[in-house]
């Protein structure tokens, strides 16, 4: 049975930190996690993409340069740390693991219907 844990979302003002993580059991660890995000009236849209087999990442522009991937294959987790946090990042971020056979910025781009997460609040507010 597959499992995925996200945690780490929370409160913060503008230029803030935080790191979400994705743990995800019942799977081997050769997959791609998928980070989407999704505010309130608006799309569900893909934030950074990493594949657990050798590290490969995609950042989608909103993230770029603020938001960095990291995996602990010892644990199945992937890491999502979000610096510089701006007044239009806040939304309900949900991880999902994917396994099909797209590039990695596909998956990043077009959400999967294998498994997601319930989903973490991130409040960007001074």
């Amino acid at each position: 049975q597959v499992h995925i844990v996200e945690s780490g979302g929370g409160l913060v003002q503008p230029g803030g930190s935080l790191r979400l993580s994705c743990a995800v059991s019942g799977l081997r660890f050769d997959h791609a996690i998928a980070w989407f995000r999704q505010a309130p009236g608006k799309e569900r849209e893909g934030v950074a993409c990493i594949t657990t087999t050798d590290g490969s990442t995609y950042y989608a522009d909103s993230g770029k340069g603020r938001f960095t991937l990291s995996r602990d294959a010892t644990k199945n987790t992937v890491y999502l740390q979000m610096d510089n946090l701006k007044p239009a990042d806040p939304g309900v971020y949900y991880c999902s693991v994917d396994q099909r056979a797209y590039t990695i910025r596909a998956m990043c781009t077009i959400p999967t219907d294998d498994y997601w997460c319930l989903g973490s609040q991130v409040t960007v507010t001074s």
